[in-house]
């Protein structure tokens, strides 16, 4: 009786992990798919630490759920391009028109000098290379 139940058990589990891998395609939020499976979120986490096999799978119905809710997204924002909403088009412009696409314009000068950079020039290039890094920070103690 025991390996009965035992094998109950293990269906139980196939059959759950179906069911929040069916959720995850359609939603891509943990804690909603576990909701809808009726399965615990520390569940959820524990099959994902304890098999590599679901662990995978998760991840691809992941993948699949937010492709899906980026085509729902972007039918969403063509129906209100259609109804003349300009936030919905400036987004749709930004993201798929290079004329509108966000830019930095940099223009520079050069003049070749065999001199070094003094230490004030040389922290001002530091600074501007950061900044177009992305890495400036307000301190600037190089």
């Amino acid at each position: 009786m025991n390996d009965l139940y035992q094998e109950t058990i293990e269906q139980r589990q196939v059959r759950d992990k179906e069911s929040i891998l069916e959720y995850l395609r359609k939603m891509p939020i943990a804690q909603i798919a576990c909701e809808r499976a009726g399965i615990a979120r520390a569940t959820y986490y524990r099959w994902r630490n304890e098999d590599k096999e679901f662990k995978k799978a998760a991840d691809e119905a992941m993948r699949d759920g937010e492709a899906f809710i980026n085509d729902l997204s972007e039918s969403q924002v063509v129906t209100l391009i259609k109804d003349r909403n300009l936030p919905a088009i400036t987004l749709w412009l930004k993201n798929h028109h290079p004329a509108y696409a966000d830019r930095i314009k940099v223009e520079a000068s050069i003049s070749r000098t065999d001199e070094p950079l003094s230490a004030e020039e040389e922290k001002l290039v530091r600074h501007a290379l950061a900044c177009l890094r992305g890495t400036a920070n307000e301190k600037s103690n190089d």
